[in-house]
């Protein structure tokens, strides 16, 4: 079934809340990030598979293998075990609000790697959405961690880590999408993050000594337990799905990517409800740049054609 392009947003909207969302059960667990990354992917991978194999129409994985394996395989390493090894590596040197906010550049690296590979423009509506979203950023990112941010190495390791993923992560959103209505968002997304899972269990392994059993999940303390447990079937499965299905689905990907910009809204409220850290002012003023670039970027059209029929 095809979606409208109001339904393509809204599931773009939906996958944003979940990656809004992950920063804070993968601290919760008090796990170390390349560890999580393993549970996170090899759990997750495992409910996109029940998934996948519960319909009749994403049963076959096998095709999409046969016909595209070697291009799956990169595309599955760099652009799902490498960024999200990154990400929740990045946890571990930086605060949740600094990653969860330097993570919001993705939109960015989407529309620069749809013009190296497509020679796709960006217009001027995007470029003015994207600078008010960046200002936004900006003021998230330097309330109140300023002085980190001048000073702190592990703070801005961290950031470091933040940017590979974003950048391997976009690039993985553009490449995949012809594969995705080849083969459907479903069986792409299940077999890539299947395949990302095994190359995470194997890289976290080899570099950190840590060999992932997943039977001995409820070994661990309850808190952790069932934080890494959201963060498979929340945060991974259901996420991606609606996430990838979303970006496949709207008419304009950078367009669609742009709704990621809302992320650090959804972050600050989290922080507040979850965490009991307040809002402040600056993250407000932050809020309402971001949100009215995001409102003015998906309003253009309309606008543009009410200005001209004037």
């Amino acid at each position: 079934m095809r979606m409208t392009p109001t339904l393509a947003y809204l599931a773009v909207f939906i996958g944003v809340t979940g990656h809004a969302s992950s920063e804070f059960f993968a601290v919760l667990s008090g796990v170390a990030g390349p560890e999580v990354s393993v549970w996170r992917y090899v759990l997750g991978g495992a409910g996109l598979l029940v998934v996948a194999l519960s319909r009749k129409a994403t049963r076959d994985l096998l095709t999409p293998l046969r016909q595209d394996g070697l291009r799956l395989l990169l595309l599955s390493l760099g652009g799902v075990s490498v960024p999200y090894l990154a990400f929740h590596w990045a946890l571990d040197y930086a605060s949740i609000v600094q990653v969860g906010t330097l993570v919001t550049t993705m939109p960015i690296f989407v529309g620069l790697t749809n013009l190296a590979l497509y020679r796709m423009p960006i217009g001027i509506p995007k470029l003015i959405s994207g600078a008010c979203a960046i200002l936004g950023v900006a003021l998230l990112l330097t309330d109140g961690y300023l002085a980190q941010l001048a000073g702190a190495n592990r703070s801005l390791a961290g950031l470091g880590l933040t940017l590979i993923c974003a950048a391997t992560g976009s690039a993985y959103a553009v490449l995949a999408k012809p594969l995705i209505v080849k083969h459907g968002a479903i069986r792409i997304t299940t077999v890539s993050m299947s395949i990302g899972a095994v190359g995470l269990w194997l890289i976290v392994g080899m570099a950190w000594g840590v060999w992932v059993v997943p039977t001995t999940l409820f070994d661990k303390p309850p808190v952790a337990a069932w934080s890494l447990l959201t963060l498979a079937l929340w945060n991974t499965t259901v996420t991606q799905l609606f996430w990838l299905a979303g970006l496949a689905a709207v008419p304009d990907i950078t367009r669609g990517s742009y709704l990621f910009f809302l992320k650090p809204v959804i972050t600050a409220v989290l922080a507040l409800a979850i965490l009991g850290q307040p809002i402040t002012w600056v993250q407000v003023a932050a809020i309402v740049v971001v949100c009215g670039s995001v409102l003015a970027e998906l309003s253009w059209p309309l606008l543009e054609r009410r200005w001209r029929s004037h």
